[in-house]
C-alpha cells in the first residue's frame, strides 16, 4: 500500500460517524401539503442541513416501506440518518432518538396534526396535547409527551 492509500484510509476511517451521517434530509410528503413546508423550515435550521421534499402521491407504501404503523400515520415521513420521523415531531425528540439510538426503535411518529405541534402553530389556537410514539421492532412506546 502507498502512502498516500494508507493516508487516505486512515483518514477516511478515522472519521466521525456524525461527519459521514450528517447527510441532507429526505421528506416524502402528501402532495403540495403547506404544514410539511413549515416543519421542514424548522428542520433546516435547527439540523443545519438541507431538506429534500418530495411530493409522493403513494406516500402510503413509502410509510410501509419505512416500518410506520399505519394508526401512527400523518403528512409526511422523514428520513436523517437512517431513522424514520412520521408527521410533526418536535426537533429536540427527533434530537435526542439520534443521539441516544434506543434499542428496538426505527423511528418516531405524531399521529395526524396536532394543533401547536411544529409547523402546526397557529397564532390566537391552543396547542392541544400529542405524544411523540417511538416504533420499532421492539414495539412500540411513549418517547415523549407534549
Amino acid at each position: 500500500m502507498t502512502r498516500t492509500r494508507l493516508l487516505a484510509a486512515v483518514v477516511t476511517f478515522a472519521m466521525p460517524v456524525a461527519a459521514v451521517a450528517a447527510g441532507p434530509v429526505l421528506m416524502h410528503r402528501d402532495p403540495g401539503c403547506p404544514c410539511c413546508e413549515k416543519w421542514a423550515q424548522q428542520v433546516k435550521a435547527q439540523f443545519g442541513r438541507a431538506v429534500r421534499v418530495v411530493d409522493d402521491a403513494n406516500r402510503p407504501a413509502f410509510m410501509k416501506a419505512r416500518g410506520v404503523p399505519a394508526d401512527l400515520a400523518s403528512c409526511h415521513t422523514a428520513i436523517i440518518d437512517g431513522m424514520t420521523f412520521e408527521g410533526h415531531v418536535p426537533i429536540a425528540d427527533m434530537k435526542r432518538a439520534l443521539a441516544t439510538h434506543p434499542k428496538g426503535v426505527m423511528g418516531l411518529a405524531v399521529a395526524g396534526m396536532p394543533m401547536g405541534s411544529p409547523g402546526m402553530e397557529m397564532p390566537g389556537m391552543k396547542a392541544q396535547p400529542y405524544d411523540v410514539v417511538a416504533f420499532g421492532p421492539g414495539g412500540r412506546k411513549v418517547f415523549a409527551h407534549h
